[in-house]
């Protein structure tokens, strides 16, 4: 068994269709050395490994954020977004790493290039402030876990095997209140999330922050092209902090909100009514069945110009958590990477028709960003990044994944099964011609 820190999620670029049952997501669990955990950090556990806590059952917190991908995976759909509790739902936003979430700052704004931005919050949208409250929405999100009510999941909780564990930790009478219980459950499993398992620190770039690695060439120019403004200028929103040598000072995002015009993705089932638009930080709205004035998100943004916002995500253990983009898009982190780059200026690569920004109406189109490197750019331009840096790039992000081992110099898969599969290298510089 991995200990925590280690790397406990070893994944292919996309997640394969398994057999969503009890012993498979148990299994999952198995990937984490809980010996290191709280009674209440390992309730939160058992709790975020439980499959039957979904209506109908069969889909736990894990179906969606398995270990061995960075805890994602979307239940191992092949479309860029999750398959719910029933086999006829499916969300409409690719299911984000619960990674790193225990860094993620309440929802509010930030100073960026001059102005006031929003920043913060949990959920792609931002409509959660805490770790608790997000972990309670899954639940009764009739796309996700589906349970009508409180009363109803907290049933299901005290028949759990963990129920007697579940009682010692919060008292006797705990199930006599479900919203107390519902408080309960959500309080252990941020409590889980807040522990080194889901924020280890132990990438390569972590090692080299602290001396106890080197980059390669290739790697070093990936993350000088990373944050060179006239660049890649990722580091813009992806921030890094090279210049304290510490890395928990590097979490590659400012939890900022961008509008980047990302195509509309056919594979989503919802996106073939030509009326349906996910407009992001603008619909900032309850989901039915969480708790008014404690789990329920803020109220709807009023300023038509946050829409089509949406949260810019970590790129820590970014090689392992395809597919990319609020809407699970691209399955590419290299496709990801040559869109930001060639965006504006080989729009018809992107977009049907090279009509550009065609998953928002158009009435919102001012509100994608043109204007910051490198989309600043225009179709008669070369891009800021040649094929060659792009490849650098993708090489620096390969940095980012966590179970770093430098006596290795490589990724640590001891205790892995023999099955596990690797997350695939980076092509060498220069193999291919993207435009």
């Amino acid at each position: 068994m991995l200990l925590a820190g280690a790397l406990l999620f070893i994944g292919a670029p996309r997640a394969q269709p398994v057999q969503s049952n009890d012993d498979f997501i148990r299994s999952l669990a198995a990937y984490i050395d809980q010996s290191k955990l709280a009674p209440r950090e390992r309730l939160g556990l058992r709790i975020f490994f439980d499959p039957n806590l979904s209506e109908p059952g069969g889909t736990a917190c894990a179906s969606c954020h398995d270990p061995r991908r960075a805890f994602t995976g979307n239940n191992s759909t092949l479309i860029g977004v999750a398959q719910g509790s029933r086999p006829d739902q499916f969300g409409t936003r690719d299911a984000p790493t619960a990674m790193y979430l225990a860094t993620v700052p309440r929802f509010g704004t930030i100073q960026s290039d001059g102005k006031r931005v929003p920043a913060g919050g949990v959920f792609w949208d931002g409509r959660a402030d805490t770790l608790e409250e997000q972990a309670k929405q899954p639940f009764f999100n009739p796309a996700e876990m589906n349970n009508a009510n409180a009363p109803a999941l907290i049933a299901k909780v005290a028949r759990a095997e963990y129920a007697a564990e579940f009682r010692k930790e919060w008292g006797e009478k705990i199930f006599d209140n479900a919203d107390a219980a519902l408080d309960a459950v959500a309080a252990s499993i941020a409590a889980f999330e807040r522990t080194p398992v889901f924020q280890p620190f132990t990438s390569k770039f972590d090692f080299v922050m602290r001396g106890e690695a080197k980059f390669t060439e290739q790697e070093q120019r990936g993350l000088s092209l990373f944050t060179i403004r006239q660049k890649g200028n990722c580091a813009q929103c992806h921030t890094v902090d090279t210049e304290s040598r510490d890395p928990k000072k590097s979490l590659f995002t400012d939890f900022s909100y961008r509008a980047l015009g990302v195509a509309r993705s056919m594979r989503i089932p919802k996106n073939a009514d030509a009326a349906f638009v996910d407009a992001g930080l603008c619909e900032r709205v309850p989901v039915a069945g969480v708790k008014p004035g404690e789990t329920a998100p803020k109220p709807v943004v009023s300023d038509s110009a946050a829409c089509g916002l949406f949260k810019t995500p970590t790129l820590r253990n970014i090689t392992i958590t395809a597919p990319y983009m609020h809407n699970g898009l691209f399955d590419s982190l290299r496709e990801v990477v040559a869109f930001y780059a060639t965006r504006d200026t080989h729009p018809a690569r992107w977009y049907p028709q090279g009509k550009k920004f065609n998953d928002l109406p158009a009435r919102f189109h001012a509100n994608v960003d043109v204007d910051t490197p490198p989309y600043q750019r225009l179709p008669s331009q070369r891009p800021q990044l040649s094929d060659t840096e792009i490849d650098d790039i993708v090489a620096f992000l390969f940095t980012l994944t966590d179970g770093y081992n430098p006596k290795r110099g490589g990724i640590d898969i001891s205790g892995q099964p023999s099955s596990a599969p690797v997350a695939s290298k980076p092509a060498p510089p220069g193999s291919r011609s993207d435009y």
